[in-house]
């Protein structure tokens, strides 16, 4: 059973999460505020954390990071009232995998957590709390850097967040309309190529002149990060 640390301080989101998540197999620990869940952190060890991002004591992004120097390898979810690109990169530098604006569905927070967690269990990429390696490909998530074959990569900062969240699902097709909410925080519109443009760019300056190709595109259904190599 997975052990699951949920720090949230409104009563009624905490109750819904906590008992729809035990009713799916977890193991739920409930802090009411942030210095509740970091005396949690320095007990128990979980295999993901769903924090809030303004809680009393101490705010989401010191759980995050407490979290993060304690048990690096725990996946976590922030969750949010606010959608301000500044709170998402602050999130993601303090090391968050990934964010959940309120309202949320609460199948949507449990696959998610299951995509966090078959991430985390797979093992055959080096990966650690700040770089992804995948061949001669790196992203360093601390610094916002990536670099393929020794050379850096010049990202603007939309061209580095789809980077991001590709790799953080790596092996996984996301489709446009999550890419559109995640990235861009919208709906996603059919009559838009904004994802098509910015996933050509990341091809022209990460895949271009070099093998194997990393993005690639399962058509009618989204795209996906991964080395498609044929293993030998």
């Amino acid at each position: 059973m997975s052990k699951i640390l949920l720090s949230e301080d409104e009563h009624g989101i905490a109750d819904s999460v906590r008992g729809f998540l035990s009713l799916k197999g977890f193991d739920v620990d409930w802090a009411i505020n942030g210095k509740e869940a970091i005396d949690l952190i320095e007990k128990q060890k979980y295999e993901a954390a769903v924090i809030d991002l303004r809680t009393p004591f101490a705010d989401g992004f010191e759980v995050c990071r407490c979290l993060r120097k304690k048990q690096p390898e725990t996946g976590v979810i922030i969750l949010t009232a606010y959608s301000q690109l500044e709170d998402k990169l602050t999130a993601f530098d303090s090391g968050a995998d990934d964010y959940l604006t309120k309202p949320f569905h609460l199948d949507e927070l449990y696959a998610r957590i299951q995509s966090i967690l078959r991430r985390r269990n797979k093992g055959h990429t080096e990966a650690s709390e700040n770089n992804f390696k995948l061949g001669d490909f790196e992203l360093d998530f601390r610094n916002k850097a990536a670099s393929r074959a020794g050379i850096n990569i010049n990202l603007s900062v939309k061209e580095y967040m789809l980077l991001e969240y590709l790799v953080k699902n790596h092996g996984n097709v996301i489709s446009k309309n999550e890419i559109a909410k995640k990235v861009w925080d919208i709906n996603f519109e059919t009559g838009t190529n904004t994802i098509e443009v910015y996933i050509n760019f990341l091809r022209n300056k990460i895949d271009k002149g070099h093998h194997p190709k990393l993005i690639h595109t399962k058509t009618g259904f989204g795209y996906y990060f991964k080395d498609e190599t044929p293993e030998a």
